[in-house]
């Protein structure tokens, strides 16, 4: 299985409800890396997982969303923790949103006898010493 991996990162401020979450109930910053990660079981023809690229504008696009704001003010997130884990499953279904609509390259997709993309794992490093992923395989016709 071959990989390819783009970085990039973005900061964000929210809170938790719920005991188990002690201090993080307040208010609080975060800056998270992000490693998005894309795996095919073959090269495309022009012998690259996915073209970088295209993957890095993605991935920037879809963390400018996120990037300044505080997410406890964001009405999509309105009663969700928004946890690491959580973001990381977020993230992930907004870039194979993109993928199916052709924006990581004709290759990328599934034609003829290649397989395209196969699977992808978004990991949101919280710190040197915890990260959470959400990893799954990518479909044509629907989120993983």
């Amino acid at each position: 299985m071959y990989a390819v991996n783009v970085r990039d990162h973005f900061m964000i401020a929210h809170s938790f409800r719920g005991e188990v979450f002690g201090p993080a109930q307040r208010m609080h910053g975060a800056t998270y890396v992000v490693d998005l990660e894309f795996r095919r079981s073959a090269l495309d023809p022009d012998g690259v997982v996915v073209d970088i690229g295209l993957a890095s504008q993605v991935l920037k696009d879809e963390l400018a969303v996120l990037n300044f704001r505080n997410l406890d003010e964001v009405p999509e997130f309105k009663g969700i923790n928004t946890t690491t884990e959580f973001l990381a499953r977020w993230l992930f279904d907004r870039v194979a949103a993109r993928w199916r609509s052709g924006e990581l390259g004709a290759h990328a997709l599934p034609s003829g006898q290649s397989a395209g993309l196969l699977s992808m794992r978004v990991t949101l490093n919280e710190s040197h010493v915890a990260w959470a992923s959400y990893e799954g395989t990518l479909s044509a016709g629907a989120s993983a």
